[in-house]
C-alpha cells in the first residue's frame, strides 16, 4: 500500500496539490461547498492513479484543491462506499493520500436517517462519537502497522477541541445542532422497522452506510477530526413511510447551507 499512496500522491503533488492543511470529505446531498473554494484545481478520481471510482449516481466523483477562508484545503466531492462493492482498504485509501499531502484536519459530512425521534429531517447532528456495524475494520490488514499503530486507540475519535468550536458557531449563527451519536451499516438497502428499533436500544441516534471507516483510518494517522450528519429522515419505526431518494437529496441540499456555514466558520478558526 505504501507504493500505492506515495504514487498517488506524487502525481496529485505534480498537479498542484501542495501541502494541503484541511482534508474535507462532502456526502450524499452536499456537494456545494466546492463552489466555495478560491482558486480550484479538480481532478476526477478516474484520472487519479489507483483512485477508486464514484459508482452511484449522486456522488461527483471529483477531488478539489484549492482554499477557503485562507486555508487550503483538498475536498472529496463524492465518497465510496461498502455497497458499491469497494474494500474498507479502498473506501479510506483517499484519506491516507490526503494525510501523505500534509493536511492535519479531517472534515467529513454525511447525510443520515434520524433515529432520535427527537431529532427532526433537515436539522443537523455533530457527530461526538460512533458505533461500527460494518462488519469489518480498515485496519485490518497485513501490514498496517507500517502506516501508524494498529491497535489505535478510539476513546476520542472526534476532536473535543473542534466540536467545542463547532458548537459555539452554531450559537453564534443560530443553526440547531444536535450532538449524537452515529451508527454506520453496509447498506444499501434502508433499514427495516425491527432494525430501527435495534438501533435505538444500543444507543445510536442517527443511522447511515459512510463515515466510521474514514474517522478511523483518519485516527490511525493522528488527525483531527470532526464530522456532521445532515438529518434527511425520520426512521420512527411505529410510523414509518417509505423511503423516497429524490426526497432525501432535496432535504440534504436544503440543509446543506447551515453545515456550509459551520464547516467554513470552523475553517476560518483552525
Amino acid at each position: 500500500m505504501t507504493k500505492f499512496i506515495n504514487e498517488t500522491a506524487n502525481y496529485l503533488a505534480e498537479k498542484g496539490f501542495e501541502n494541503p492543511e484541511i482534508g474535507i470529505i462532502l456526502g450524499t446531498g452536499l456537494g456545494q461547498l466546492v463552489s466555495h473554494i478560491e482558486n480550484p484545481i479538480e481532478i476526477s478520481y478516474n484520472h487519479i492513479p489507483n483512485f477508486p471510482t464514484a459508482t452511484v449516481e449522486f456522488h461527483k466523483g471529483k477531488l478539489i484543491y484549492g482554499s477557503i477562508e485562507g486555508k487550503r484545503v483538498i475536498v472529496m466531492q463524492g465518497r465510496f462506499h461498502l455497497y458499491e462493492g469497494y474494500s474498507l482498504r479502498d473506501v479510506t485509501f483517499p484519506v491516507r493520500i490526503m494525510k501523505a499531502l500534509g493536511i492535519h484536519t479531517l472534515l467529513v459530512s454525511n447525510a443520515s436517517g434520524a433515529i432520535n425521534l427527537n431529532y427532526k429531517k433537515g436539522e443537523i447532528m455533530l457527530i461526538d462519537d460512533h458505533i461500527n456495524l460494518q462488519g469489518g475494520s480498515p485496519l485490518a490488514f497485513k501490514g498496517v502497522e507500517q502506516l501508524g499503530e494498529r491497535f489505535v486507540d478510539m476513546s476520542e475519535p472526534y476532536s473535543k477541541v473542534l466540536n467545542n468550536k463547532l458548537t459555539n458557531i452554531a450559537k453564534q449563527n443560530n443553526i440547531k445542532l444536535h450532538e449524537g451519536v452515529y451508527v454506520s451499516v453496509v447498506g444499501p438497502q434502508l433499514e427495516t422497522r425491527a432494525e430501527y428499533r435495534f438501533l435505538r436500544i444500543i444507543g445510536a441516534d442517527a443511522v447511515g452506510m459512510s463515515t466510521v471507516p474514514e474517522v478511523i483510518v483518519g485516527n490511525h494517522l493522528g488527525l483531527n477530526v470532526a464530522a456532521v450528519s445532515v438529518l434527511t429522515d425520520e426512521c420512527d419505526p411505529d410510523n414509518l413511510e417509505k423511503v423516497d431518494i429524490a426526497e432525501i437529496i432535496a432535504m440534504a441540499n436544503k440543509a446543506e447551507p447551515n453545515m456550509i456555514t459551520l464547516f467554513k466558520a470552523l475553517i476560518k478558526e483552525i
